[in-house]
């Protein structure tokens, strides 16, 4: 097993939406995923804000889920996740998952790519989706690549 390293974790919430995670449980979820010391900040947006990131930096005109944004990747590796309230929890209700645990899935998620992690390549992808799962399940939570709890599996 290996040792977790020191981090610092800054939590902006950047939004209206009154239905988000604690700071604590945004300190647990980074904690479970980081394999290195790091200095990361995790902001919190509504549309407007992740719709103008997403274009800004990706070329796409739409808010998406999660941001990553590596800014030094030497020690301790420091960079940002943005989170777009809207998004996760659209997708949430569309996915039919426990909005929780959806944010702790795309929290996890944005943590592995600040270390490198990556879905470009199929391999890649697997090897990312497993370690998330796992990752997710030792924190309590259902695979997020499963079927959500009461969906009917079709032929």
């Amino acid at each position: 097993m290996q040792t977790k390293k020191p981090f610092k974790l800054m939590v902006q919430y950047a939004t209206d939406s009154s239905i988000v995670p604690t700071r604590p449980q945004f300190r647990r979820w980074v904690k479970a995923a980081l394999m290195q010391e790091a200095e990361i900040v995790l902001r919190l947006v509504d549309e407007a804000e992740g719709r103008e990131l997403n274009q800004q930096f990706r070329g796409k005109d739409y808010a998406t889920n999660v941001l990553t944004f590596v800014y030094d990747d030497m020690q301790p590796l420091t960079g940002d996740i943005v989170l777009c309230m809207p998004v996760v929890s659209q997708e949430a209700q569309q996915q039919h998952k426990d909005l929780l645990a959806h944010y702790a899935h795309l929290t996890v998620h944005g943590v592995l790519h600040l270390q490198g992690y990556d879905h470009i390549e199929d391999a890649d992808a697997a090897e990312m989706e497993q370690l998330e799962t796992r990752i997710l399940a030792a924190l309590g939570y259902a695979d997020p690549y499963g079927e959500p709890a009461g969906a009917v599996a079709t032929q």
